[in-house]
Formats: structure tokens, sequence, C-alpha cells
């Protein structure tokens, strides 16, 4: 599939405007994963726009999340980039991470709602005065973004990223895209 038929079935099946633009985040923050683990920049950042699609269709089935983007992409998509669908919304759908891209998926999902979150309480609410030192000291205060699941950002260590380096590279990703996401 390429990036322009990706984008077209994200418009198609989200009408929310935060989660197409969080899935332009996950995107961007997988793309500059692939680059620093030697993944595939196309599969991941496939991978990162389209894991989402059924958001909105399963709000009130969160355990079929994933699982109905998966029958939609079938035969569109590598199974790689299925899987890695289903498997970020494991604690539900019962599938387990088990490739980089998998890992780094349930991880840009959660490090984007962080980041941009970080963003909005700037005086700007632009990404462009986010540090990754102000990431960090967001990331340690529980009350803020409690949406966020600090535990999944963590699973960056399963790719042997510090904390500090994979906010860093999220940073930048999301620093790429700021325009198409209004930060």
């Amino acid at each position: 599939m390429e990036r322009t038929e990706a984008k077209k079935l994200l418009a198609e099946n989200v009408s929310n405007r935060n989660i197409r633009s969080h899935s332009v985040a996950v995107a961007a923050i997988m793309e500059g994963l692939a680059e620093k683990l030697g993944g595939d920049k196309d599969t991941w950042w496939l991978t990162g726009i389209l894991h989402d699609l059924d958001y909105e269709k399963t709000s009130t089935r969160i355990e079929k999340h994933g699982l109905e983007t998966a029958e939609l992409l079938e035969g569109k998509v590598a199974e790689e980039i299925i899987y890695a669908i289903k498997a970020h919304n494991g604690v539900h759908t019962g599938i387990g991470a088990k490739s980089n891209m998998d890992i780094a998926l349930i991880a840009s999902d959660a490090l984007s709602g962080l980041i941009i979150s970080t963003a909005l309480i700037m005086p700007s609410k632009k990404l462009s005065e986010v540090t990754v030192e102000s990431v960090m000291k967001k990331f340690k205060k529980k009350d803020f973004a409690k949406a966020v699941s600090r535990e999944k950002i963590m699973t960056c260590q399963r790719l042997n990223l510090s904390q500090e380096e994979f906010l860093g590279i999220g940073l930048a990703a999301l620093c790429k895209v700021s325009e198409e996401m209004g930060l």
C-alpha cells in the first residue's frame, strides 16, 4: 500500500480530527524509530498511520480495537503490519508484541499523547516550544496526561533505547509533521 492510499483510508474511516492527528503523529514516530533501529521506514510508517482506523467504531467495544482494522486491511498490507496493529491493543486482544515493530507501535502510540499534551500546555501551543527536558518532566508527573500509559512508553527499553533517547526521537519526528498536525 502506498502512503497516499493509507492517508485516504484514514480520512474515510476516521472522522475525528484528533484521532487523525494522533495517527499522523504515531506514523512519524514509527518512521523515526525505523530509521534508528534499521526497520523499513515505509512499513513502520504505514503501521503507525493505519493503527487506529477502527478506533471510532470500536470505542465501546475496546476488545475489538485493532481486530476490525486487521480485517479491513487483510490482503492490502503485509501480515507484519496487521499483526502489529492487533498487538498494539494486546491488553484487550490477548495478542502479544513479538517484533521490534510491534513494540515500537505500543510505545509510539503512548508517547504521541504525552508529547502532544506537553505542546498543548505551552504558551504557543506549538511543538517547536517543546524540549526533551519538558517532556521528561511531564512524564514524571502522574497527574499530567493521566490517560497516557507511562508503562507503554517505557517499552522503549525493549528496543534498547533509553527513555531520553526515545523521547528525543519522538519529539524530532513530531516536529517534522507539526504543520500537518496543526501544532
